[in-house]
């Protein structure tokens, strides 16, 4: 029963990370700043490497590639609505757009990881959740220096 659990989260997180690769995809094409455009196609790939990471975990070829670094938290789509990817984007709503993503992914993995024992699948859950929040951490920071380019 254990095994089924563990291979029902693995297959709901591979879900999650190939419609997050579409939804980037997607993205990139509505908006027309080169750098918003780079950085979701950069995002979508990124996404690509954590869905390869959990299909090689689930097939028994763990090898722990993924690291957990520091990341600071703006914290800007805690408290920013998100805006609607079906209006004209600018650069700044792209970015909060996936920043906006990007937390909801990292709660995702931190409420998996919440409910499982220690051990190597709490681990790798942790590992993906400091990978969103690495994301989540880069668009904020290029959301505050879109919006607000005269602090910067």
């Amino acid at each position: 029963m254990e095994n089924k659990k563990l291979e029902l989260v693995i297959e709901t997180a591979i879900q999650r990370e190939e419609d997050a690769y579409n939804f980037y995809l997607d993205l990139s094409q509505r908006v027309n700043d080169a750098m918003a455009k780079e950085t979701t196609e950069f995002l979508a790939s990124e996404e690509q490497k954590h869905k390869a990471f959990l299909m090689a975990y689930r097939d028994g070829q763990y090898a722990g590639a993924l690291k957990m670094n520091a990341v600071i938290d703006y914290k800007i789509a805690d408290y920013l609505d998100r805006p609607d990817p079906e209006k004209n984007l600018q650069s700044k709503d792209v970015y909060l757009i996936a920043a906006h993503r990007e937390l909801n992914s990292y709660n995702f993995y931190t409420s998996l990881a919440e409910i499982q024992p220690e051990g190597e699948v709490k681990d790798i859950l942790l590992r993906m959740a400091s990978e969103e929040k690495k994301h989540k951490e880069k668009v904020e920071y290029l959301y505050t220096n879109t919006a607000f380019p005269e602090v910067f």
